[in-house]
């Protein structure tokens, strides 16, 4: 896998204007017992799956979509809207007879006090169906993921949706849905679905009441659909992975104001995670944090590296997984922060004392520690074919347990040069073995400390050892 990859991703769906009046509410009103809303501010933004672009965009995916919107203000919004966003538009599609669905909010005081509809839900033509799939056609190569975000309002036709499944399958493009209504069979063959508690039993007619109902819920889901995998959202309780078996991943939300949108921040952070190569537990950790902290937030929220690594190290258990990241993620994280950055690498093959004292030591000198680690075939060239003893998948996860260590980022090349170009840190950690030495990347740091190790403490005499008895 790229480290230093930016994904692309296609969304396909139905796109919509999330209107909001923003004010405060102090009186009822004379003419009815109704409250009188003062509106002070008020804000057009890109919603349903533009709010799935909104996230993708704000984790720093690269975007196209593909939907039907009215020849009306509304479209010729949505249309400025994505162009100035920098979304690439060759799937989007004008049907002159259609309206642009608009929902209007008012909220005040943090409360939603009422919604207004304005929309069409019926059926897109067959022709900008066909129009949509030959475009489909045409750009899918250039993308590494699709996005199908359901709102129900005529563009996932079932014709439609199972016309770019059955071709996503044929390109071995993974195809992520965000369902809706009560038959998923136009679904049928994805990736995975993302449905909530409360859909899910209302697509399986099982009440799910307990564990035991939830994965007859999830297994039917999956098998039923000829799906890789279900997850199935359970608000406040994180969420359920099915592949062979259950997996929960529990969630912390710091405080819940609005989970509007929520789904659509599980859509998007999945498909990012799952187009940088992560399997889907790594994505499903990653979305679990994304939407406990778009949660957090007011209307249709978006998320960033840097909210969610925030939100991650609040959390005092935070979980190895949280931990592994890719080059990219750390460099958004750290762009926005203060922090004085600590940057070492290593194999790192067979943790022992030796190790965590001088990750210790090195942590000690800043606020955050960032630790390269050699991957499986990087670790071969520099000591050999009996080498490395344990994956860098398994070396990570032990390494990324460590309080000392903030971040673990795999990298392939011999050293870390190109790693600490882009991190650019304040200080360069290696061990005493350097001193006299040329150390790697300290043109770039703005200090370089050498660390004594602990005697008699190394991987070599541990495997020497071993080998003995």
């Amino acid at each position: 896998m790229d480290k230093q990859k930016v994904p692309n991703i296609l969304v396909v769906g139905d796109l919509m204007i999330d209107h909001y009046l923003w004010g405060k509410c102090d009186r009822i009103s004379p003419e009815a017992p109704v409250q009188v809303v003062d509106v002070q501010k008020e804000d057009n933004l890109m919603g349903g799956a533009g709010n799935v672009i909104n996230n993708l965009l704000s984790l720093g995916a690269h975007v196209g979509v593909c939907s039907v919107i009215g020849d009306d203000e509304g479209g010729e919004f949505i249309g400025q809207r994505l162009g100035q966003k920098g979304v690439r538009k060759e799937g989007l599609v004008i049907q002159e007879d259609r309206k642009t669905t608009k929902k209007s909010r008012i909220i005040a005081l943090h409360q939603q006090i009422v919604r207004v509809d304005k929309e069409n839900k019926e059926d897109i033509s067959q022709e900008s169906q066909e129009t949509i799939l030959m475009r489909i056609k045409i750009i899918l190569d250039f993308y590494d993921a699709i996005l199908l975000s359901d709102y129900a309002k005529g563009v996932l036709t079932p014709w439609l949706t199972q016309e770019i499944i059955t071709f996503a399958k044929s390109k071995e493009k993974p195809i992520l849905v965000d369902p809706k209504g009560s038959d998923y069979s136009k679904y049928r063959g994805a990736t995975l679905i993302t449905p909530n508690k409360k859909e899910a039993a209302l697509a399986t007619n099982i009440e799910i009441s307990n564990d035991t109902k939830l994965v007859e819920a999830g297994t039917k889901l999956k098998e039923s659909l000829d799906l890789a995998y279900a997850l199935i959202t359970l608000s406040e309780d994180g969420m359920a992975i099915f592949d062979d078996q259950m997996t929960k991943i529990p969630t912390v939300a710091r405080e819940v104001y609005d989970v509007t949108g929520a789904g659509d921040t599980v859509l998007a952070s999945l498909g990012y995670a799952l187009s940088l190569g992560k399997d889907i537990f790594e994505a499903a950790h990653f979305a679990n944090s994304a939407a406990a902290v778009a949660v957090s937030k007011v209307g249709s929220a978006t998320v960033t590296h840097v909210e969610i690594a925030a939100y991650e190290h609040s959390l005092h258990k935070q979980s190895s997984h949280s931990k592994i990241k890719s080059v990219l993620e750390v460099k958004s994280y750290l762009e926005s922060s203060s922090k004085s950055v600590v940057f070492t690498n290593g194999c790192f093959d067979i943790l022992h004392a030796g190790h965590v004292k001088y990750l210790e030591e090195a942590k000690s000198y800043g606020d955050i520690l960032v630790l390269g680690l050699n991957s499986d075939d990087s670790v071969q060239r520099l000591k050999g074919e009996s080498r490395p003893i344990n994956s860098a998948q398994d070396r990570a996860i032990v390494l990324a347990a460590l309080e000392s260590v903030d971040f673990v980022i795999e990298f392939t090349e011999d050293t870390p040069y190109e790693l600490i170009k882009v991190i650019e840190p304040d200080i360069l950690v290696k061990g005493g073995d350097y001193e006299g030495k040329e150390v790697v990347g300290s043109d770039i740091a703005k200090e370089t400390r050498l660390v004594e190790f602990v005697d008699g403490k190394s991987t070599t005499k541990i495997i020497e050892k071993a080998q003995l008895t």
